[in-house]
């Protein structure tokens, strides 16, 4: 086995997490729990590019509606679409109301329901409106807000990684990275990033703070909910439910963001 380095887990959370190109050197239980640590150093970077071409369309002219458009079909493909699969394939595993073994079964189908559909529908809808909204206010509040629900997102995977949650399957990458982050490190992740995003919320307004911070924090609350609801249906965690987890932090952040202007 190659001699551990501190960018396997940077390549691992790139390499799993994303599309660019991020050659991953190592996949074991060490590397994983290095690289669901730096999930939110993916999010950065996908909420980076988010924000920047949502930016630059208004830039060059575009109304808020376009760049709102933009800014949330950067993350989509920038992952493959695969968070909102994930999303979809829950939301159709939730609804069906079978027992675990058939519920994970309707997940891996390579079709997508009406609760898939619906869910989908509602979720894009929900986060290109608080972007055409918040892009509307001034650009650096939409380009922050797409920025920090990108971060948000990958949050949820970090404390859904943490000890003690199991698998759903055997195999994927919720077997992968199940229960690899100590809840010590999950929380000071947690923490950090939720401070850094007070600080930038500073910027817009005295309630600017409280704004950005409780926007991180309802964010995981509400992947929280969702994960708890997960594994009492299907007994622990899958890749797609990674991917529902992200997205329903991401939309419960842009969410919240949007509130109290």
């Amino acid at each position: 086995m190659p001699k551990s380095s501190p960018l396997d887990g940077l390549r691992f959370a790139f390499g799993t997490l994303s599309v660019l190109p991020v050659r991953v050197h190592r996949w074991d239980r060490e590397a994983a729990r290095g690289g669901m640590l730096n999930a939110s150093v993916v999010g950065l970077v996908v909420g980076g590019c988010a924000a920047g071409l949502g930016v630059l369309l208004l830039f060059l002219g575009a109304g808020p509606l376009l760049a709102a458009v933009a800014s949330v079909a950067v993350p989509a493909a920038l992952t493959r679409g695969l968070h909102l699969d994930g999303l979809a394939d829950t939301a159709d595993g939730l609804g069906s109301g079978k027992p675990a073994e058939e519920a994970l079964r309707i997940m891996k189908q390579s079709d997508i329901g009406p609760f898939g559909v619906l869910t989908l529908v509602l979720v894009l809808l929900a986060q290109v409106a608080v972007l055409a909204q918040l892009y509307g206010d001034s650009w650096s509040r939409g380009g922050t807000a797409a920025l920090t629900s990108a971060v948000a997102a990958r949050l949820a995977l970090t404390l859904a990684a943490r000890t003690g949650v199991p698998a759903a399957r055997p195999e994927g990458l919720g077997a992968a990275v199940a229960g690899v982050v100590p809840v010590p490190g999950a929380l000071a992740v947690t923490a950090s990033f939720t401070i850094v995003s007070a600080a930038f919320g500073t910027a817009y307004g005295p309630y600017g703070a409280l704004r950005a911070a409780a926007a991180v924090l309802l964010s995981l609350l509400a992947a929280e909910l969702l994960l708890r609801r997960c594994r009492h249906r299907f007994g622990g965690i899958t890749g797609d439910v990674f991917g529902a987890l992200a997205e329903t932090a991401a939309t419960t952040a842009l969410l919240v963001l949007s509130l109290g202007r």
